[in-house]
């Protein structure tokens, strides 16, 4: 093999090259396959140049064998990768391209009409998978792990969409860390239906499989009728998804029939691990999905700059609603807006991270890196409690800490309560700006089909409810979100019905 392959997660491959890697739409894939096209991909980027010198490279290509070929050929070329999100409409990416400073763009076909235009117009090398797939092998250059490796943008909640770095050791470091909480081996195998353009999907669900030697298989989209039918064949040990992808595969099982719902719940029985992240998994759903399935999801909690911190147990008590303890090697503490470290149980504080997971920067943004962290520890905005030793957010305290009459509400945990509801089928909770209360705590919700909601009674049952929870029931309801005759959730409106 040509070139100095002295990445971690390239020599993992190289020692398992005979190995089934990847099975995608297309065909089933070995390490030493992978690792081939990864290095004609290298070299085509390359063209006369010896290391590209952390030249940010932007491509867009669906998951399968491809994806990662460009996401390992970047790498081993010197480049610092950069995932634009496939769904994204252009504006969209290119900002994303804008922002990075992309030298090339890397797509496949399917996204020629979609971006060759960008490229030119914004004079940046277009190539297209197929063709660096021709290339002839070169000499690649040998890459340090403290390099730029890649930029993934944030949500963009608050502020434009910020460019995290990641070196080679960082991600190293938060692929290791899985692999040892997560017990992953080589005779594990997961169905991959998460974006490539965030940690989970990237990090969690496809490199940790590579670097044991398991085998990902990856579907183009999430269909909740092909996931089933996958589990049912059977093989699967590993599966990650959002919560969202849950509720779809619970309404899936409630719709078919009991003996097909029966063999649905034995696949699930056969799985080793169910992992559920990027947002907050509501109590009712890791209940159904227990009740279907028998596996009492694996919650846990990170970010785009710190991939994973902090996960429920592989073997022991994993609690609804909370997202467990530290993971190896990483250092978690609670600061309250004094700038003290929080010591007292169930005294709320925001989640500060330390380790060698952690980001480097954000691309061109040193002011914004620098407000980010207080010396050493990362600064998550997400504020946390600890109950029990168990970890378990309140949310992040720019949208989801409700600050109202003097109170500090969570919007998750009144999300959560109002969930338990029997006419509620799905609810969103947001603070709105109040002259006298500061913030009034208004929440919009989805019925259940065919419930009719009384909403004295909904008044009824909220108060009590947060009386037990020793929540301010300063709380106000609204009505459900309007639908056209599509059934599309059109001009959602917060209406204040509850305050006192």
């Amino acid at each position: 093999m040509p070139g100095n392959l002295t990445l971690p997660i390239i020599k993992r491959a190289q020692a398992q090259q005979q190995r089934p890697a990847l099975i995608d739409a297309q065909s089933e894939y070995s390490y030493a396959q992978l690792l081939g096209a990864a290095q004609l991909i290298a070299a085509s980027l390359l063209g006369d140049r010896r290391d590209l010198q952390e030249a940010r490279i932007a491509f867009m290509v669906p998951p399968g064998f491809d994806y990662v070929a460009a996401q390992w050929g970047i790498w081993l070329a010197g480049g610092i990768a950069v995932p634009l999100c496939i769904s994204h409409p252009l504006p969209e990416v290119e900002y994303v391209t804008e922002d990075s400073g992309a030298e090339i763009i890397i797509a496949h076909p399917v996204f020629q009409e979609k971006l060759q235009g960008l490229a030119e117009r914004k004079r940046i090398h277009f190539v297209l998978t197929t063709e660096a797939l021709q290339a002839e092998p070169v000499e690649l250059p040998d890459i340090s792990e403290d390099r730029r490796a890649m930029i993934l943008y944030t949500s963009g909640t608050t502020s434009r969409p910020k460019g995290v770095v990641n070196t080679h050791r960082n991600i190293t470091s938060q692929i290791t860390t899985l692999i040892e909480a997560w017990g992953w081996m080589a005779e594990d195998r997961i169905l991959h239906v998460l974006p490539l353009h965030h940690t989970h999907g990237i990090i969690n669900a496809l490199l940790c499989p590579l670097w044991a030697g398991a085998v990902c298989e990856m579907l183009p989209q999430f269909d909740a009728g092909v996931v089933w039918e996958r589990f049912m064949r059977g093989n699967i040990t590993v599966f990650m998804a959002v919560p969202t992808v849950y509720i779809k595969l619970i309404e899936f099982w409630e719709n078919a029939a009991p003996e097909e719902q029966k063999k649905m719940s034995q696949a699930c029985a056969k799985m080793r691990l169910m992992v559920s992240g990027s947002a907050a998994l509501p109590v009712s759903v890791f209940e159904k999905w227990k009740a279907i399935s028998g596996h009492a999801l694996l919650e846990r909690y990170g970010m785009t700059e710190i991939g994973m911190a902090i996960s429920n147990p592989l073997h022991g008590e994993r609690r609804p609603g909370y997202i467990g303890f530290p993971l190896p090697r990483v250092q978690i503490r609670l600061m309250d807006e004094s700038g003290s470290e929080v010591k007292d149980e169930g005294a709320p504080g925001e989640i500060q991270v330390k380790g060698p997971n952690v980001f480097l920067e954000y691309w061109r943004r040193p002011e914004a890196t620098q407000e980010a962290f207080v010396e050493d520890w990362f600064r998550s905005g997400d504020v946390a409690v600890v109950e029990n030793g168990y970890y378990r957010i309140l949310g992040r305290s720019s949208v989801d800490i409700i600050k109202t009459g003097g109170y500090k509400v969570s919007a998750l945990e009144i999300e959560e309560i109002l969930r338990g509801h029997p006419c509620i089928k799905e609810c969103a909770v947001v603070g709105v700006e109040d002259a006298e209360w500061g913030e009034r705590v208004c929440a919009a919700i989805t019925l259940q089909n065919n419930a009719v909601l009384d909403l004295e009674e909904l008044r009824r049952w909220a108060k009590k409810k947060m009386a037990v929870y020793k929540i301010p029931s300063r709380l106000a309801a609204v009505e459900e979100l309007p639908r056209n005759a599509m059934g599309k959730v059109t001009k959602p409106e917060v209406k204040v019905l509850f305050q006192e």
